[in-house]
């Protein structure tokens, strides 16, 4: 640079000529430059000026070679099709970029010791590396190089794994360690099909390799027969990996994950951290799949022949594999000299139109000797010295000019390199869904390593070609060495993770045997709890709620609704038509208890709901008329008639003093006549679960069970009036109030109970009671949740075993949490958010284990309820003695509607328990006031009758 800042175009001098490097051959990258130096030599004398322009001949033969910015974006945009057919299972068969997944699912962050086997081109090095673990991956390593004969290299496969082996423990015996297990990570550099970690199955031989025998198989299994065979020492290979994955694990990045790899060296790949739900060729769907490209082989389908010069198709042509490894063939090591010495041979006016056979003989121009010549310090005097071994004499003119040649080769592979790494990033980029993506690249090979050029084009081009993209090249050291040892350290602590994670999820997980013994103690509790001798016994109480018939759908006329189940509640006015009049029409109004009020005096708080009835009135213009009000009430009762019902307890944070034994109808009618309001007529008292089998029960008349699954749980259905002994009996049938969200408070369930349960109901508010409720219901589930991923996080299996001081907040992790976390089209870093939220640092991996825990509970409470609802259903076909029952089931609550599986985790275990019952689940909408009202209906229709 001259002292204005200019980049300075470099005077070259070699004996008595001086030559201008021609920076308009090497600027297909960034045309500007011209422009910005043109206008400065007109003002600074600082600058040289142009001595001995490149001939016209060499600038059109170097043309070819000169790839403009938007040539580049249409090889990015090539190559980011051609990894979406690659990913695709559609089309994968197909691809040109092969996108093979190594099953990596994370970066790392690991300790321990390890062996690693790093099969090369020419010989075998077995190392054991020993990892730190700590912030700067500290790694101590030690190797040892073994031959790879050409012929161990084209001999019997089974010879070539067996002298492994043998490598492999004479290693160990030449460090004298004492006799223990040892974990390895092998690296094999050849085409492979990837079906787990430690499963590869050859596809290929490529370089100088091809030992019969082995394609089709999986090697790591060749090598373990082969370990196994020495019985030496006890080795067990855990990981398969190839060099480019090697690189991107090794990386050493601070600030960002490094999440890609660029191998550029006698062959070219790269990886990168796909997500996993884009990756089709495998099973798994959360999280993110580590993904070799094989990009190597970009172009074999013709994509870029347009971007091919002259001296490619001669050196493809005269490769082992015409037509294959176009894009490799354009980049790596192994062909650049190639390249060179074409363009040498081919070229008029050089060398005194000389040619010589080293120049015509194949492999004569070698890339080491290009990454020399490219130097600017002593690249001429390189040039001269490879000429005169080519038996040319060279003048200075030919040697500055095969300078220039080999500077486009090099610059033209490293813009090709960018437009490939781009398209990687912004397929990162935009499948992750960010607007901005900022992450490290691991690069390793002799051309990031050995030439500078190449490492600066490299970094601005892909600036340049993907801008939504903070990008840091990282050079990896000893990357296939140390990344290897790395990938063995993920795969290791993963399956020790693994199980760890088992053992304590499985306490959440049933078996059918487990279902159908929930199912059978229900069972058992519902006969205790309808039998008057056995009543007091039983943890569910099985209330009669004097309901004996179901809408007919004759009703009709206008009712009043009141809804009250928690700190909010409605007055509805429900007007029941014929169907063709609209059915049923309903105007609500919701109104809201203040904690105070729920929690003091009992008259204040009916007082208060009285006065919002009368609100709600007014505001209908209803003033004066007196309609039938059906009063849902979803705190459980014993009915003592249809319009009588006794506290039997508050839940849900309720508490109000002088109501818990009181007729809660007689309650609100005190409040009525407080107010001097006498237009209301309360003619039944039901609980919301009738409420919505009554309210289902209007559109389907087979319905005869009501199910919530909300903030609570419960469950009704109509049982033989014979079998309710709790009353005098008679025929017909009636609707028992379950009330199951007490089921277990008696210790039936206590096998089931898991420690995360007990925790959560020691905290709550009512210790030891509504058991079953506290397993499936929305008030417990997101608590249950907390307490498992703190019990991860404590055993460092989650958040790097740092929770939050939020995580550690009772109630903070909502249940909604869980059905957001498990919706399908979320994608992981919406996961992350919530997470965030919390106040959590997290990674992918962090938030694939957290959905699996919401999955595990929303599961099992799913399941649960299943159970339940197969022993009502089995009952309800044995009372009435069928083989089959064909019956419907009105469901309402958040939980049930809302999570993404929870209703079809039930109906799955209905059917699995209760195979003869063809049960159906109608949702429910406005259950709870709707059904209050048709009772009322109903009530009045079955009055009439009984008049009439």
């Amino acid at each position: 640079m001259c002292s204005k800042g200019v980049r300075v175009v470099k005077l070259y001098k070699l004996s008595q000529a001086t030559f201008t490097f021609d920076i308009r051959q090497h600027s297909c990258y960034s045309e500007s430059w011209e422009t910005e130096w043109s206008e400065h030599t007109q003002q600074c004398q600082e600058c040289p000026q142009p001595r001995a322009p490149t001939p016209a001949p060499m600038q059109s033969s170097l043309q070819p070679l000169c790839l403009s910015l938007e040539k580049l974006h249409r090889v990015k945009d090539s190559m980011l099709e051609a990894m979406d057919r690659g990913l695709s299972r559609r089309t994968h068969a197909q691809a040109t970029v092969r996108m093979l997944p190594n099953f990596i699912r994370s970066t790392p962050d690991e300790r321990g010791e390890f062996l690693v086997l790093e099969l090369r081109d020419t010989d075998l090095r077995v190392l054991l590396v020993e990892l730190s673990g700590d912030t700067r991956q500290m790694v101590t390593v030690k190797q040892q190089l073994f031959p790879v004969s050409d012929a161990m290299a084209q001999g019997p496969g089974e010879e070539l794994f067996a002298y492994m082996a043998t490598c492999l423990c004479e290693f160990l015996d030449r460090l004298r360690l004492p006799r223990r297990a040892f974990q390895l990570g092998f690296s094999f550099p050849f085409h492979c099909r990837q079906t787990r970690l430690d499963q590869s199955y050859l596809i290929s031989w490529t370089k100088s390799f091809k030992c019969p025998g082995v394609e089709g198989r999986d090697v790591v299994e060749l090598l373990q027969n082969a370990i196994n065979k020495q019985d030496r020492y006890p080795i067990t290979v855990i990981a398969v990996v190839n060099d480019t994955t090697g690189t991107m694990m090794s990386c050493e990045a601070s600030a960002e994950p490094c999440e890609v790899g660029l191998v550029v060296d006698a062959g070219t790949n790269s990886c990168f951290m796909a997500e996993a739900r884009h990756v089709e060729m495998v099973e798994e769907s959360e999280g993110r799949m580590g993904v070799v490209t094989e990009w190597g082989s970009f172009g074999d389908d013709g994509t870029l022949n347009d971007m091919l010069s002259p001296y490619d198709r001669l050196v493809d042509e005269a490769s082992l594999n015409p037509g294959k490894s176009r894009f490799e063939k354009m980049i790596s090591v192994l062909y650049l000299g190639e390249i060179v010495r074409h363009i040498l041979a081919t070229q008029g006016g050089l060398f005194s139109e000389r040619t010589t056979p080293a120049l015509l003989t194949k492999g004569s121009v070698q890339t080491r000797d290009i990454l020399e010549i490219t130097d600017e310090q002593v690249g001429l005097v390189r040039a001269q010295c490879v000429l005169r071994q080519l038996g040319l004499e060279a003048s200075d003119q030919d040697c500055f000019s095969m300078q220039q040649v080999c500077s486009t080769v090099c610059i033209r592979a490293a813009s090709l390199c960018a437009a490939g790494l781009a398209a990687i990033l912004s397929h990162m980029c935009r499948n992750r869904e960010l607007t901005h993506l900022k992450t490290s690249v691991a690069v390793d090979g002799a051309m990031f390593r050995d030439h500078a050029k190449f490492s600066q084009t490299l970094q601005q081009l892909v600036k340049q070609l993907a801008p939504e993209c903070d990008v840091t090249l990282v050079q990896a050291e000893d990357g296939s060495g140390k990344g290897i040892a790395m990938v063995a350290a993920v795969a290791s602590r993963q399956v020790a993770q693994r199980l760890q994670v088992n053992q304590t999820l499985a306490l959440l997980q049933l078996s059918p045997d487990a279902l159908g013994k929930v199912q059978a103690l229900l069972r058992r509790e519902m006969e205790l709890g309808l039998k008057k001798e056995t009543h007091a016994m039983s943890s569910v109480r099985m209330l009669p709620t004097y309901i004996c018939a179901t809408p007919d759908g004759s009703e009709r006329g206008n009712f009043l609704a009141l809804d009250l189940g928690g700190t909010n509640f409605r007055v509805l006015l429900v007007q029941v038509g014929s169907r063709e009049q609209g059915g049923v029409q309903i105007v609500s109004e919701v109104y809201s208890i203040p904690p105070y009020m729920a929690q003091g005096p009992g008259s204040q708080l009916f007082d208060h709901i009285v006065e919002c009835i009368m609100d709600f009135q007014a505001k209908q213009g209803m003033m004066g008329q007196t309609l039938p009000l059906g009063f849902t009430f979803s705190f459980p009762c014993q009915h003592t008639g249809l319009d009588q019902g006794v506290l039997l307890s508050w839940t849900k944070g309720f508490n109000a003093s002088d109501c818990v034994g009181q007729d809660v109808v007689k309650l609100l009618r005190e409040a009525v006549k407080r107010k001097n309001h006498f237009a209301l007529d309360v003619v039944a008292i039901v609980n919301d679960t009738v409420g919505t089998m009554m309210s289902c029960g209007y559109d389907d008349p087979s319905c005869e069970v009501g199910l919530i699954v909300g903030t609570g749980t419960n469950a009704c259905y109509m049982e033989e009036l014979r079998n309710v002994g709790t009353l005098a009996g008679g025929e017909g049938r009636m609707c028992v109030n379950m009330e199951w969200g007490a089921f277990g408070d008696n210790g039936c369930l206590d096998a089931f109970v898991t420690p995360f349960d007990r925790q959560v109901d020691e905290a709550s508010l009512n210790p030891g009671r509504q058991r079953f409720e506290k397993l499936i219901s929305g008030m417990y589930l997101g608590e249950i949740v907390r307490r498992i991923l703190l019990e991860l996080t404590a055993k460092g299996l989650l958040f790097r075993g740092r929770p939050s001081p939020k995580l550690q907040t009772r109630d903070i992790f909502q249940t909604k949490f869980l059905s957001s976390i498990e919706s399908d089209g979320l994608a992981l870093r919406q996961v992350c958010a919530i997470l965030e939220g919390l106040g959590l640092h997290v990674t992918c991996e962090d938030s694939v284990l957290v959905r699996e825990v919401c999955q595990v509970v929303a599961r099992r409470a799913a399941q649960l309820c299943g159970a339940g609802v197969a022993a009502v259903v089995e009952k309800i076909r044995e009372n009435r003695g069928l083989e089959q029952l064909s019956v419907t089931v009105g469901v309402d609550g958040t939980l049930y509607k809302l999570h993404p599986h929870f209703a079809q985790e039930v109906q799955k275990t209905v059917q699995l328990l209760a195979p003869r019952c063809s049960v159906t689940f109608l949702r429910s909408e406005d259950g709870s006031g709707k059904g209050a009202a048709l009772i009322a209906a109903v009530a009045c229709r079955v009055a009439r009758h009984q008049q009439a």
